[in-house]
């Protein structure tokens, strides 16, 4: 049996968790989300418990065991108490700002970046250089901060660029002159 996929979840007071059959709802204080079940993948909620079994040994059951209870985990963490990823900028003039529902970056270019924020998803900008994304759903808070990013990701030269606050960019000696 999976190892990840047969330890239960626990599910946090204030969290409610609706299953109806292969759907599952899941709402908190930080949001709504939802998740289908794959098929031979069941469900159940015993008292506190969020418990994922699997219909037989198939290796498709197998493999969606633990995937199915890891997504089930974020979804629960992500309403009870969200996600956040930081992004630092890096480079003279480079900058950041949230206006209304879009983030606008000043990234060296001859234009302004303008990217529209999701839904549920909230930006926000300190010192015109450190974006904060948060939101209750991971998959949504990795892939926005990973395209904002991706308009100038870090170089090995100068260091100039978008990257996450926990990265640590491998810094490359120049040209020397001889």
């Amino acid at each position: 049996m999976s190892r990840i996929g047969r330890l239960p979840i626990t599910v946090p007071s204030g969290v409610k968790v609706d299953i109806q059959g292969k759907q599952i709802n899941v709402e908190g204080a930080k949001g709504k989300l939802n998740f289908t079940l794959p098929k031979m993948i069941e469900a159940s909620l015993d008292g506190e418990q969020l418990v994922v079994t699997r219909d037989g040994e198939y290796a498709e059951a197998k493999a969606k065991h633990g995937l199915s209870r890891a997504i089930l985990n974020n979804l629960v963490q992500g309403v009870s108490q969200g996600f956040v990823k930081k992004l630092v900028i890096n480079g003279v003039g480079f900058k950041a700002a949230v206006q209304g529902d879009k983030i606008t970056l000043n990234l060296g270019y001859s234009h302004q970046i303008h990217y529209p924020i999701p839904n549920q998803i909230k930006v926000t900008v300190e010192e015109n250089t450190k974006i904060t994304v948060e939101g209750p759903d991971k998959q949504v808070v990795g892939q926005v901060a990973a395209e904002i990013r991706s308009y100038y990701p870090p170089e090995p030269y100068k260091g100039k660029g978008v990257r996450y606050d926990d990265e640590v960019i491998r810094r490359k000696e120049g040209k020397t002159v001889q």
